[in-house]
């Protein structure tokens, strides 16, 4: 029987790389006391069966980060420990066979400029000088990255155990967690098969059991696994130890070396799921699924054509080896927003060895700091809702999600399975219109409307896609006369009592102590000074706030809030996301449109910019707020779901002559853009400040208004930023950019596109975007000003012009004029 202690400052769930990973850098950090179960041997899960690639560069520059901190970690960690990692740079290989694969490896280049990372455009040729064995007549180029590697996955497990070792961790092998104690939301420790562990964290890192591990402390870990396959071959004439990883996404296909043989294995477009995550069999210690050739034949009949040596190469082992993977593809890190103290790394998708240094270090500090250190809001675990959590929701999308591992990686994908799930009041209103629906945070929502005898169907192109035009449209239309957009996914909360006022003060960067009837713009910032979140805070009543938030952020929002209430505090914090429907109604003809419903007053002296107040609209009430997001005169009406069908159908009953139109989320993407208005998630992070992003008028320092991250914003406003947030427009109307485009200045690369889009207004492509000077890691007015500035289009170089101010109606006069004026 294992001798457990009574008590542990951190209790590690899960002997995998990642929890290896988190043990071995709470140590670095100086946190001794901390206690590593697996329930079985360290590595027997998942991390001994995967592949063990370590490719560098990645979607976001935040993951590649974690990945470069990866390899930098595993070449040196044999000299730490005295264990090796079998960590190799070997370089890698990615070859495309399509057009529009060579337009996203172009892409993928400009990305590793941003990110200082060495890669090279090869012809067909220049990569079959790179990989002998491969067949090129049928490709269209490559990219090489010298820098990526493969390590081994159970050593390097071993050498990372033995690191936390070293720094006074304990590890505790075939001792399983079979519940997770917790007091007033918080946890307190865990229950095992050989007794009790008090604990003040706990960190869930039990891989494809990690769903199931979290459900015992009621926390939600979204992930499902599904069979995942490859074959090691027979030792193959021309194969060395040095042979570059080959990766052929356009045939599902990854190719290394393994022992003189290869080790070929692939993301086939539709997965086999395997059981749901309450069901994994137990005990499941190096265990492996029976072999599927039929389902591993789209795989290897590929790699053949890649690779024709393999149709005389024998197969000396088939591997099928279940890994979990999340809704979105991204994995799960964090603090549970249901109990305070737990921590999730897991939900790797078959990346978890090429993340495992930089994860685990990235939760390591958030465990230590109270907070993430960097920017990890794709992978935040908050950005799931609990609808996320159904298995068989999960089961279905897990079939999608694998494969995209290797889909050519269009900006706009939509997911399809799983849906439809949330609607709108007015859902069938808006398709019977033409919609072309999307999701987010399950929410079904129009991104653009087809014109009559057109098919919405959503077409994926690098180039201008045929939709845009029908976007257009809608923009000309909000500009010129009235569009109404269905917003009701927009996340809603209420925060009522007595101390509400002063619990948003100190939350808000802006003043929030207005009168009942006013709207503000504000932030939300930690301790950085960086962004949580940028809102709309309402006074609705003299103890009473509404707060208007993105769709995608509801959890996440609500987790900040109610970890900012003081004890004791007379506040509650409620979710009326689904108890609201939202109606955009936007344009220089709002007002009329409105004024033919109504007896109120819609002018700009009863009702300024700002005013939110109960109107009487046709033959219902609601609150109609005067706000956009679009840069035009308008109105956001907040209506009960039962009255929203209503008021729609009366809106366009009455503007039939106005020429209102219905318009969609993309739409309010360019005109956003065209207005330089800036969005969580992109322009606004866990990385970004308040003076990089030109928001300080969005905070209350003039005031003597104390504010969570003030002290920080100050000292960032005297430092000056080190990169700034700025507008621009592309010189060419012929390019279309999608945004994660390199920024150039006088030819030097210094940021990224952050969001882009097609402005109808300005006739061209507009965007925002994140630049700095790398080398003296600042971003003065003048430097901005003095540069000439281009962006990589996938390997193309067009200029464009930087403005400091939108490039739409710069003075805001637009926000309150009349048709005519």
């Amino acid at each position: 029987m294992t001798e457990l202690p009574d008590r542990a400052r951190v209790v590690i769930i899960g002997g995998g790389v990642i929890g290896c990973s988190v043990a071995y850098h709470l140590g670095l950090l100086g946190w001794t006391d901390v206690v590593l179960l697996e329930q079985g041997s360290l590595s027997c899960g998942t991390t001994w069966h995967a592949a063990g690639l370590v490719g560098q560069l990645r979607a976001t520059e935040v993951s590649t980060r974690l990945v470069q901190y990866s390899t930098d970690l595993y070449s040196r960690l044999e000299a730490e420990t005295g264990l090796g990692t079998g960590y190799r740079v070997c370089g890698g290989l990615t070859v495309a066979r399509t057009p529009e694969r060579m337009v996203a490896l172009r892409r993928t280049a400009a990305s590793a400029a941003a990110y200082d990372l060495e890669c090279e455009l090869l012809t067909a040729g220049g990569a079959r000088e790179r990989y002998p064995l491969i067949r090129d007549d049928d490709l269209v180029g490559a990219i090489w990255l010298p820098g990526d590697g493969r390590a081994n996955p159970t050593d390097l497990t071993q050498a990372l155990a033995r690191g936390a070792r070293l720094r006074g961790a304990r590890i505790l092998e075939r001792v399983r967690v079979t519940g997770i104690a917790t007091v007033d939301g918080r946890v307190t420790g865990v229950r095992t098969t050989e007794g009790d562990i008090g604990a003040e964290v706990v960190v869930n890192c039990a891989g494809q059991w990690a769903h199931a591990v979290g459900a015992m402390a009621g926390v939600n870990v979204p992930l499902h696994s599904a069979e995942h396959f490859y074959v090691v071959t027979e030792p193959i004439d021309g194969v060395h130890r040095d042979l570059p990883i080959l990766r052929d996404p356009d045939g599902y296909t990854y190719v290394k070396e393994e022992v003189g043989g290869l080790l070929v294995g692939g993301f086939e477009p539709q997965a086999k799921p395997w059981v749901g995550p309450k069901q994994i069999p137990h005990p499941f210690e190096f265990a492996l699924l029976d072999e599927d050739w039929e389902h591993f034949e789209v795989i290897m009949d590929n790699a053949v054509q890649r690779l024709p040596v393999l149709a005389e190469t024998g197969i000396r082992k088939f591997y099928n080896g279940p890994e979990s993977f999340t809704p979105d593809n991204q994995f799960i890190i964090g603090e549970a927003p249901e109990v305070a103290g737990f921590f999730v790394a897991a939900g790797f998708n078959s990346v978890g060895i090429a993340s495992a240094g930089g994860a685990g270090k990235a939760l390591a500090e958030w465990v230590v700091e109270g907070g993430p250190t960097m920017d990890l809001i794709s992978a935040d675990i908050r950005r799931f809702s609990t609808l996320a959590g159904n298995e068989w929701w999960l089961r279905d999308r897990v079939v999608e999600v694998l494969g995209l591992h290797y889909a050519v990686p269009w900006p706009n994908r939509e997911l399809e399975t799983g849906r439809p799930l949330r609607r709108s009041p007015v859902h069938d209103l808006v398709v019977a219109q033409g919609a072309l629906l999307g999701s987010r945070n399950h929410w079904e929502r129009a991104n653009v409307f087809a014109p009559q005898g057109r098919s919405p169907v959503l077409e994926y192109s690098w180039d201008r896609p045929s939709w845009v035009d029908w976007c257009v449209g809608e923009q000309v239309t909000t500009r010129q006369a009235v569009a109404v957009f269905d917003q009701t996914s927009f996340s809603k909360y209420l925060v009522a009592g007595a101390d509400a006022e002063r619990v948003l003060q100190w939350v808000c960067t802006a003043d929030v102590a207005v009168p009942v009837g006013r709207a503000v713009y504000t932030g939300w910032l930690n301790a950085r000074g960086t962004y949580e979140a940028d809102v709309t805070v309402t006074r609705v009543g003299r103890t009473e706030y509404l707060v208007v938030s993105s769709a995608a952020t509801t959890d996440r929002d609500i987790d900040w809030l109610r970890r900012h209430v003081p004890a004791g505090a007379a506040v509650t914090v409620t979710d009326l996301t689904s108890a609201l429907a939202v109606l955009g109604v936007m344009g220089p003809r709002s007002r009329e449109l409105l004024s033919r419903l109504s007896t109120d007053d819609f002018g700009d002296d009863a009702f300024p910019f700002g005013t939110s107040r109960e109107v009487a609209l046709g033959r219902a009430t609601l609150r109609a707020t005067r706000i956009t997001y679009v840069g035009e005169l308008g109105w956001e009406l907040y209506v009960a779901p039962d009255l929203a069908e209503g008021i729609y159908a009366d809106l366009f009953a009455a503007g039939a002559d106005l020429g209102v139109v219905p318009a969609g989320y993309y739409a309010i993407e360019a005109m956003r853009l065209e207005k330089g208005y800036r969005a969580f998630g992109r322009e606004l992070t866990t990385d970004t400040r308040p003076v990089e992003a030109g928001l300080t008028f969005a905070c209350k320092l003039g005031t003597d208004v104390d504010f969570l991250g003030r002290a920080a914003t100050e000292q960032a406003r005297a430092r000056g930023p080190r990169r700034r947030v700025v507008s621009f427009v592309v010189d060419d109307p012929t390019a279309y950019l999608w945004g994660g485009e390199l920024v150039l200045r006088d030819g030097v690369p210094v940021g990224q596109v952050t969001s882009a889009a097609w402005g109808a207004t300005l006739g061209a492509a507009v965007g925002l975007a994140l630049v700095g000077d790398r080398r003296t890691g600042t971003a003065t007015s003048a430097w901005v000003r003095d540069g000439s500035y281009e962006v990589d289009l996938a390997g193309s170089r067009f200029p464009v012009s930087v403005q400091p101010r939108s490039p739409y109606d710069p003075d805001g006069h637009k926000l309150s004029r009349r048709l005519g004026t």
